[in-house]
C-alpha cells in the first residue's frame, strides 16, 4: 500500500510540473508575440520619421532654388515609395515570425544571408534586431546633414638652412644634410556656413629639425660673450687648439607644436537627399599661418676622424638655462589636393641666437 501511495504522489507531481511548464511556455510565447506586435509599430514610426527628414531636406533645397519644383516632386515620390515598401516588407517578415510562433512555438527559419534566431530586442552596431530581423537602423539614420569639420594625417619633410640670403654659398650648414620632418594630426573647419572657400586648419604635430654644419664646425659654449651659457657655432680646431679632424657634426632639435593656418581655395559641393558635403580633392589650395610649441630635446653629435670617437652632448639644459623652451614661427603651403609645397620661417629668439640667423625650411607636405 505504501508503494502504491508513493507511485500516486509521483504521478500527481509530474502532472503538476508539466502543467507549470506548459503555463510558463504559453506565457513566454505570448510575451514574444507581444514584442513582435510592438516592433511593428516601431517600424512604422521609424520609417515615417526617416521619410519626414528626407522631405524636409528636399523642401530646403527647393527654398534655396537648388532644385526645381518638378525635381522636388519626383524625389518626394521616390522616397515615399521607398519607405512604404520598407514598411510592407518588414511587416511581412514580422507577421511570418508571429505565424511560426503561433503554429510551432519556436522560430526555425533559415535564409541565405543569416539564420533568424529567437532574441528579443538584441542590439548591434547598426540598430535593433528582433528575431534576427533589423527593424531600427540606429546610427545609420543619424547622418550629420552638414559636416563642417574634417580631419587629416599631416606628414611633411624637407631641407633646413639659415635665412641669411646665402643658403647656397656662405652658409655654415650643408644643404642636403640639414633636414626637417613633421608628423601630426590636423582638423579642417569651414569658416562660413554656406561656402567653403575659407577654412581654418589647426592641429598638433611632432617636429624634428636637423642641422649639419660644414666640417670642423660644432656648437660650443663661449664665455667671451659674457654669458656662461652662450652657445655659438665655432671652428673646433681654432676654439680648442686641437688638430683632431671632425668627420661629422650634427645638431638635432625636437619640438611638440600646435600649427594653425587659414586655408583658401575652391571645393566641390555634393548634395543628396540626406546630407551636403564639401570636398577639396583635386582642387588648388593655399594656406598661411604659423605655429607655437615647446622644444623638449636638443642634442649635438660629433664624430671625429677616428670612428671610435663619438661625442654626444645634450645641450637642452645648457642652452635653455636662461632661455624659454618655446618655439614659434610662420608657415605657409600651396598645392593641389593632398600635396603641397611647404615653407617655414622660425622666429623663436632662442633659435635665432643659436643660429645667428632665423631658420628657413622648404619641403613637401601631405594631408592624407
Amino acid at each position: 500500500m505504501r508503494v502504491v501511495i508513493i507511485y500516486l504522489m509521483v504521478l500527481f507531481m509530474s502532472f503538476g510540473v508539466q502543467k507549470i511548464f506548459a503555463q510558463e511556455e504559453n506565457e513566454n510565447l505570448q510575451y514574444k508575440i507581444g514584442q513582435l506586435e510592438k516592433a511593428k509599430s516601431e517600424i512604422i514610426l521609424l520609417e515615417k520619421e526617416a521619410l519626414k527628414t528626407e522631405l524636409e531636406f528636399i523642401n530646403q533645397q527647393l527654398d534655396k532654388n537648388d532644385i526645381s519644383k518638378e525635381e522636388a516632386q519626383k524625389q518626394k515620390k521616390v522616397y515615399a515609395e521607398k519607405h512604404a515598401k520598407n514598411i510592407e516588407n518588414k511587416l511581412t517578415i514580422i507577421d511570418s515570425q508571429i505565424a511560426l510562433l503561433e503554429r510551432n512555438g519556436v522560430v526555425d527559419l533559415n535564409t541565405d544571408s543569416n539564420q533568424l534566431m529567437i532574441g528579443i530586442n538584441a542590439e548591434d552596431d547598426h540598430g535593433n534586431r528582433l528575431f534576427g530581423v533589423k527593424y531600427n537602423s540606429g546610427n545609420q539614420n543619424k547622418i550629420v546633414y552638414d559636416k563642417r569639420t574634417y580631419s587629416d594625417l599631416v606628414v611633411a619633410f624637407g631641407l633646413n638652412n639659415e635665412s641669411n640670403g646665402n643658403v647656397l654659398s656662405g652658409s655654415p650648414f650643408k644643404i642636403t644634410g640639414s633636414k626637417f620632418f613633421e608628423i601630426g594630426y590636423a582638423w579642417n573647419t569651414r569658416v562660413f556656413k554656406n561656402t567653403n572657400w575659407l577654412r581654418l586648419k589647426y592641429g598638433v604635430s611632432f617636429q624634428f629639425n636637423g642641422f649639419k654644419p660644414n666640417n670642423k664646425y660644432v656648437y660650443m659654449t663661449n664665455t667671451d660673450l659674457g654669458n656662461p651659457y652662450a652657445i655659438i657655432l665655432q671652428d673646433f680646431n681654432e676654439a680648442t687648439g686641437s688638430d683632431v679632424t671632425i668627420k661629422k657634426s650634427k645638431l638635432r632639435m625636437d619640438s611638440f607644436i600646435f600649427p594653425i593656418h587659414f586655408e583658401f581655395g575652391p571645393s566641390n559641393k555634393k548634395v543628396n537627399g540626406k546630407y551636403v558635403r564639401y570636398s577639396t580633392d583635386k582642387n588648388f589650395k593655399f594656406g598661411i599661418g604659423g605655429y607655437w610649441g615647446i622644444n623638449y630635446n636638443t642634442i649635438q653629435k660629433v664624430k671625429f676622424s677616428d670612428r671610435t670617437q663619438i661625442a654626444v652632448q645634450n645641450l637642452s639644459n645648457i642652452f635653455y638655462k636662461d632661455e624659454q623652451t618655446t618655439v614659434r614661427g610662420l608657415s605657409a603651403y600651396a598645392g593641389y589636393g593632398e600635396y603641397s609645397l611647404y615653407l617655414k620661417f622660425e622666429t623663436s629668439s632662442s633659435i635665432r641666437k643659436l643660429m645667428n640667423q632665423n631658420v628657413i625650411s622648404l619641403g613637401l607636405r601631405f594631408d592624407l
